[in-house]
């Protein structure tokens, strides 16, 4: 998943304690903040099921990818974009469709959607403004937090990459030492994942 569930958790409790009462009225924060965590959640694992699903398409063609020279790779991708476009998929990640930030605009964009037909249906809080005030509301506060979390996940890359020896990504021991590094940069911004 492109963001850590940890981090998710916290966006959502964010969310449910920074949302002026002038724009929604939450009676149940904890409540709240579960139903955020819960539509974000699913949002941003609907690329990771796709992912599944090509590379179990892909499995049932490897011989004859392999008979025909086709690589792995290129075949992946022809068929994930290809499931993007028939099922209007909104790619998250901000780097296939060149936001600077690592959550896409227009993954915001459709979060910020679903997030208020899912408030208008809560018994735990009431929409104080018009549907669309509260969509850009949450779209601010949303970016706002994903900012210091880019900078966080830039700054322990940064710091990896700085060390004597080189510790290749994707390894156990680079998993170790980003999660440690994104938590200290985490922690300069006030965020502190560890607290519910």
């Amino acid at each position: 998943m492109l963001i850590a569930k940890e981090f998710v958790a916290y966006l959502s409790r964010q969310l449910a304690n920074r949302l002026d009462s002038n724009i929604i009225e939450i009676s149940n924060p904890a409540a709240v903040a579960e139903l955020i965590n819960t539509i974000v959640l699913d949002e941003l694992t609907v690329e990771d099921r796709l992912n599944d699903e090509v590379r179990d398409l892909l499995e049932q063609y490897s011989v004859y990818m392999s008979n025909n020279g086709i690589s792995y790779s290129e075949m992946f991708r022809r068929i994930k974009n290809q499931l993007v476009a028939q099922r209007k998929i909104v790619r998250a990640s901000g780097r296939d469709t060149g936001d600077a930030m690592k959550l896409s605009r227009d993954k915001i964009n459709e979060i910020s959607h679903k997030l208020v037909a899912g408030l208008r249906k809560s018994r735990d809080c009431r929409l104080r403004k018009d549907v669309n005030d509260v969509r850009l509301e949450l779209v601010k506060v949303v970016s706002e937090i994903l900012l210091n979390e880019d900078k966080a996940d830039k700054a322990a890359r940064q710091k990896i990459r700085t060390l004597k020896k080189e510790v290749p990504e994707g390894t156990e021991e680079w998993d170790i030492l980003h999660k440690r590094y994104y938590a200290d940069e985490l922690k300069s911004y006030g965020i502190d994942l560890s607290h519910g």
